[in-house]
């Protein structure tokens, strides 16, 4: 008789989880059938655990291992937010070896694309494939602008007591808004040990963080040959949309999806459409 635990494969019932490592406590859920490459999820500005739309992660746990965590002194990790995308990039290089883990496949979301990026061109052969959503390149022309866009969003969400993401992610016309309540509404799927929010001194580092990137020299990312697989929205007021094409025109090979009448959140506003493809890609 088989004692082996059930497999999980709903985001919203992954038990959470921690390791210690460099004096770090990283917290983190894992989700899927163990064995295989895992799928690591790199997650966005201000964004815990609880931040991954179930609409996504659950297609793509149906048959890979699924593994996502809190950056460094957000949600459930210890420690204090690095100044730097490239020392984020460090701890999450520091999360992967401490579970054992020389090849993984990658799925980022925004500023978990940049840390992604600069993760990978410190340790080339770590990463088998990649999905690079909502995104840019370092360096790449009006990313620096994140800062300005982000604290205009959060005080339009404020007055209007409604979730910044509506305002950052989402497109202000009917179907945009329909799309965005429906996100929020989705992430509140999960109702038991969900993860503290980010602290506000964190969030304005980590934006900080996103501005030196944006305002740095470009990497060369010539040596991408990995598999990639990029999307976005055609209106992504946070990391406009032109830094996709730049971030495809820069990896050879890549792949690039960009979904009509949406934003930041594209791939979140046509999950339906979404999820299949990076489900495929994975699959390959």
């Amino acid at each position: 008789m088989s004692t082996s635990e059930p497999v999980i494969t709903s985001y919203a019932a992954a038990p959470n989880r921690s390791l210690t490592t460099g004096g770090t406590t990283f917290a983190y859920r894992e989700l899927g059938p163990k064995g295989g490459v895992p799928v690591v999820f790199f997650v966005h500005l201000a964004a815990t655990l609880d931040n991954w739309d179930p609409r996504i992660i659950d297609p793509i746990a149906e048959n890979r291992h699924v593994i996502a965590f809190d950056n460094v002194g957000v949600g459930g990790s210890s420690g204090t937010v690095p100044p730097t995308i490239e020392q984020a990039a460090d701890d999450a290089y520091r999360f992967l070896a401490a579970l054992g883990l020389d090849e993984i496949d990658v799925f980022s979301f925004s500023m978990g694309g940049m840390i992604a990026q600069d993760l990978i061109l410190k340790h080339p052969g770590l990463v088998r494939k990649l999905i690079l959503t909502g995104t840019g390149p370092r360096g790449g022309k009006d990313m620096d602008k994140v800062l300005r866009t982000t604290y205009y969003d959060v005080l339009r969400a404020t007055l209007t007591r409604s979730d910044p993401k509506e305002f950052l992610f989402f497109p202000r016309d009917t179907a945009g808004k329909t799309a965005g309540k429906a996100f929020i509404g989705r992430l509140q799927e999960r109702t038991a040990d969900r993860d503290a929010p980010i602290a506000l001194k964190a969030f304005q580092t980590q934006l900080r963080a996103i501005q030196r990137f944006g305002r740095s020299a470009p990497s060369d990312l010539s040596g991408f040959t990995m598999p990639t697989l990029i999307a976005n929205g055609d209106h992504d007021r946070m990391v406009p949309s032109v830094l996709s094409n730049d971030l495809h025109r820069r990896i050879a090979g890549s792949e690039l999806i960009i979904y009509p009448d949406s934003g930041h959140g594209g791939i979140f506003q046509y999950h339906e459409e979404f999820a299949p493809v990076a489900v495929e890609f994975l699959g390959r």
